[in-house]
């Protein structure tokens, strides 16, 4: 091994490669201090690199080779030679012998300069170490999919083990050992794997002889493990203690929160426990502290839909409905919204139930009906705050409509959302909620209906001439030469065809002779057609184009505007 591996910091090269200034380097060791954090770690924490960045880095600096273990099949005689927990705790995966030499071993790191990991691996196997560079994401996945498995099982035949009575079992939920149980790993593991594979929901539930283990990836659910139902009663007792809900209660639902740290970022979770027949189904929704706030330009808007969102914010007052099915991304859009308005000389107040993300500088208030504070109630209140923009988490009632209604002539910009279908048909859903038109007319300035559609797999869509049936659907002429994609399925997206989901928008700005119409009592239908001759697009229209840039797939824009 050369020397001049040793003498080089990541810090230099992350300097001599461009990635950094020497200022921002300065910044994240200032940083790191005292944190315990590595410095690679506290940069991509602090949004100065991505983790892609410093793998590039390393890779042309140290003249390394990058390798994306997502598409390697790693051998078992490879997997067998280094214990599971050494390979976690240096963050580093073997997988494959050299070309030149079975003397040497290729090791997947995501810190190529770790001495102490090259020796160590060197000592156990007895070979050469040929470091490789990768993300620290890809061999955290790598390392779930070989191993997770094999902890898993470890952990249950050591529960098998101990379990001798049903006594056991809730004293070991309490025991001071508790963080070494095998139960507890198993539920930590399965939030861990979960957030890896960017689920957004984990389902547990109880069969006739077992329990079947879900994740919901990019809105599709996935089984991904099941277990005896015998571990049915200590899985949920664990989840019931860390979520803060009576574990001695079994035939009543039960709602509760848990926060867990996850490769550093910290994630909320909200647990749901539903007694079934087979026993207690849990439902776990994840969500990054993080993960709502995000830039405008990555929520999927066209430049046309962009310059629309960006006009109708900027009314000093009046309301903007969100709308879409519950899972259509509208929290994650009026996030975006508020972290735009979010300004020093603004006072934001939002009304949640319940309160999604935390953002600074907003005031954010969450609805609790055992206190009395309800929607409605909550909005009297924060008038009297002297707000600024209103944001509320769901128009439900006729009482909460009107307080809108009544709080954005009044001067206020409020922002909200309701489920509705389409964008005409959010007007006549307040009409049918009992607010008069010609107050809806004055007050409403734009809405957004949105869909979330699958962005196929850039890896595996294969390209496929659209037969007469999907021209019709994409409102095509019949003997049109059209290239569309399909998925496929690879070890990148995990065999689904499907990596990741983008936005499909329809925003309809109140402009003056929509308004007229509206105070008129007009219908949906007559709204719609006065708002597509100033230039709205359907989500019809929307998706169709996605399928037609190859971004989705004809099955995803079917299922977003089926009635459309």
């Amino acid at each position: 091994m050369d020397n001049t591996r040793k003498k080089l910091r990541l810090g230099d090269v992350l300097v001599n490669s461009g990635v950094i200034s020497e200022e921002q380097l300065q910044k994240g060791l200032e940083l790191q201090k005292g944190s315990g954090r590595k410095l690679g770690e506290t940069l991509v924490d602090e949004g100065l690199v991505t983790e892609e960045n410093i793998t590039n880095a390393l890779s042309s600096q140290l003249n390394l080779d990058v390798i994306d273990l997502q598409n390697v099949t790693i051998s078992e005689d490879i997997l067998s030679l280094v214990p599971a927990n050494i390979l976690k705790k240096y963050k580093i995966l073997p997988f494959e012998y050299s070309a030149e030499s079975m003397n040497i071993l290729r090791v997947a790191m995501a810190d190529p300069m770790d001495m102490t990991a090259m020796d160590d691996i060197t000592i156990i196997t007895n070979l050469q170490v040929e470091p490789v560079v990768s993300t620290t994401r890809s061999i955290m996945l790598a390392l779930d999919k070989y191993y997770g498995q094999a902890e898993v099982d470890s952990a249950l035949e050591e529960y098998t083990r101990e379990k001798e009575s049903q006594f056991a079992e809730q004293e070991d939920m309490y025991s001071e050992d508790v963080n070494n149980s095998p139960i507890v790993q198993l539920v930590k593991n399965m939030i861990e794997q979960a957030v890896r594979q960017r689920s957004s929901d984990i389902h547990i539930e109880p069969m006739e002889r077992q329990v079947r283990i879900r994740y919901r990836i990019d809105g599709a659910l996935y089984e991904k493990a099941t277990y005896n139902i015998r571990l049915l009663p200590a899985m949920v007792a664990r989840i019931k203690i860390i979520g803060g809900m009576d574990i001695s209660e079994k035939r009543k639902p039960q709602d509760g929160r848990i926060t867990q740290i996850v490769d550093r970022h910290e994630f909320d979770i909200r647990v749901s426990i539903l007694p079934t027949v087979y026993g207690e189904k849990v439902v776990m929704r994840l969500t990054s502290k993080n993960a709502l706030t995000r830039e405008k330009s990555q929520l999927g808007l066209g430049p046309a839909d962009m310059k629309k969102f960006d006009h109708i914010l900027q009314n000093p007052h009046g309301i903007l409905l969100v709308t879409g099915p519950t899972g259509s991304g509208k929290s994650t859009t009026l996030y975006t919204a508020l972290s735009e308005l979010n300004k020093e000389d603004v006072n934001i107040i939002t009304v949640e139930d319940p309160v999604e993300a935390n953002i600074d500088g907003i005031n954010q208030v969450q609805v609790n009906p055992k206190a009395e504070l309800t929607f409605a109630s909550a909005l009297r209140s924060i008038l009297r705050q002297d707000p600024d923009i209103i944001m509320i988490g769901e128009i439900r009632d006729q009482e909460t409509a009107s307080i809108a209604v009544q709080a954005s002539i009044t001067g206020h910009l409020v922002v909200s959302t309701l489920h509705t279908n389409s964008a005409a048909s959010t007007i006549t859903r307040l009409e049918d909620m009992g607010i008069d038109p010609y107050l809806i007319a004055d007050s409403t300035i734009g809405v957004i209906a949105q869909r979330l559609v699958r962005r196929l797999c850039p890896e595996c869509k294969k390209a496929k001439k659209a037969d007469a049936e999907e021209l019709e659907l994409l409102n095509r002429a019949p003997d049109e030469d059209i290239t569309i994609y399909t998925p496929c399925g690879c070890p990148k997206c995990d065999g689904t065809g499907f990596h990741g989901r983008i936005g499909v928008y329809e925003i309809m700005e109140v402009t003056q002779p929509l308004k007229s119409i509206i105070s008129k009592n007009g219908g949906a239908e007559a709204i719609k057609e006065k708002a597509l001759e100033e230039g709205m697009r359907t989500l019809r229209m929307s998706a169709t184009e996605y399928v037609l840039s190859g971004m989705t797939s004809v099955s995803e824009m079917i299922k977003v505007s089926f009635d459309l």
